[in-house]
C-alpha cells in the first residue's frame, strides 16, 4: 500500500483546512497515477480523478483504516477508469501463454553477453521513463491491472484479489506473467527506440516462443516470481538456487527480470500541477463544508 494513503488518513483526522488540503493532494496523486498506468490517457485520468474524489468526499471521514481506504479507492477508480477508457492500441485482452514470455536462445545469449547494462538500465540512464509506461500499456489488460496494483501501487496479493474480485492464487499466476510480459515489452520498446530504422517485429526482434529450453530452466522460469517474493518452500528454494548457481543463462535472466520489477516499483506519474491545484481547492472546500454542516434532525 502506498504510504501516502496512511498519511492522508492521519491528516484528515486533524480536521483543519490545511491538513485536508494536503490529504486531498495525496489522494489526487494516487488516483491519477493509477489511472494513467492502467489507461494511459491524460484526459481520462483527470476526469477519473475528479469524479472519484468527489464521490469519495462523503466517505473519507468515516474510513479509519488505511487498508480499507486503499481497497475501496482502487476499486472505485478501476471501475470508473475502465468505463471511460479509450480502446487501447496495444495490449488487448488476448491470452498470453508462458512459453510466449520465456526468452529464446538468442535473447539469453544477449543477456549473457552483457548483464551489466540491460535495456532497462539504458532507459534509466537516458531518462526515458515514458518508455516504461508505454511498455506496460502493451500488456494485456488482465495482466496489466495485477502488475500495476501489486508492483506499482504496492498492494498485497490479498488486496489485489479484493479489488479485482479474484482468488489470491489467480493473482499470483497473473502477476508472474505480467512481470515477464513487462520485461519483454521493455526490451522491445528500447530496441525500437535505439534502432528506429531496423525492421523490428511486434516481439522486439525475438522469436515468439522460447524453443527447447532444458526442463529445469522451464520449471525455474515458471516459478521465478514466487521465488523472488519468497513464496516457495525452503526445500524448493534450495533446489532452485542450486540450479541457478549452475546455469549462467538463468542467472542472467533472473537479473534482468529483477531489474524490470524494480523499475516498475519506482514509477510514479504526476498530474499537471495547475490542474491538480484547481481541483484540490474545490475538493477541500467541499469536504470542509460536508464535515461542518449541521446534521439534519
Amino acid at each position: 500500500m502506498r504510504p501516502e494513503l496512511t498519511k492522508a488518513i492521519d491528516l484528515l483526522r486533524r480536521d483543519s483546512p490545511e491538513a485536508v488540503d494536503e490529504a486531498i493532494g495525496l489522494l489526487q496523486n494516487t488516483v491519477y497515477s493509477f489511472s494513467m498506468k492502467v489507461c494511459g490517457h491524460q484526459e481520462d485520468a483527470e476526469d477519473t480523478m475528479q469524479e472519484v474524489l468527489f464521490r469519495s468526499l462523503k466517505h473519507l471521514a468515516k474510513i479509519q483504516d488505511p487498508r480499507a481506504l486503499s481497497v475501496w479507492l482502487y476499486t472505485v477508480t478501476r471501475n470508473r477508469c475502465w468505463r471511460m477508457r479509450r480502446k487501447p492500441a496495444n495490449g488487448g485482452g488476448r491470452h498470453v501463454s508462458l512459453d510466449e514470455l520465456m526468452p529464446d536462445d538468442a535473447e539469453l545469449a544477449m543477456l549473457l553477453k552483457d548483464t551489466s547494462l540491460s535495456p532497462e538500465g539504458s532507459a534509466v540512464q537516458a531518462e526515458q521513463e515514458g518508455m516504461l509506461q508505454q511498455a506496460v500499456l502493451r500488456i494485456p489488460v488482465a495482466l496489466r491491472l495485477v502488475l500495476v496494483l501489486h508492483d506499482m501501487e504496492e498492494l498485497t496479493t490479498e488486496e489485489v484479489a479484493q479489488v479485482l474480485g479474484l482468488q489470491p492464487g489467480t493473482v499470483r499466476v497473473r502477476l508472474h506473467r505480467a512481470r515477464l510480459a513487462a520485461r519483454k515489452e521493455m526490451r522491445s520498446v528500447v530496441a525500437e527506440r535505439s534502432a528506429p530504422l531496423k525492421a523490428i517485429g511486434k516481439n522486439g526482434g525475438h522469436t515468439k516462443t522460447a524453443g527447447k529450453r532444458p526442463a529445469a530452466c522451464r520449471d525455474l522460469f515458471a516459478r521465478l516470481s514466487e521465488y523472488l517474493d519468497g513464496r516457495v518452500e525452503p526445500t524448493t528454494c534450495e533446489e532452485m538456487e542450486r540450479h541457478i548457481e549452475g546455469c549462467p543463462a538463468c542467472v542472467a535472466f533472473l537479473h534482468d527480470l529483477r531489474g524490470a520489477i524494480d523499475r516498475c516499483r519506482r514509477v510514479d506519474v504526476q498530474c499537471d500541477p495547475a490542474v491538480a491545484k484547481r481541483l484540490r481547492t474545490v475538493l477541500t472546500r467541499e469536504y470542509v463544508r460536508l464535515i461542518t454542516a449541521p446534521v439534519a434532525k
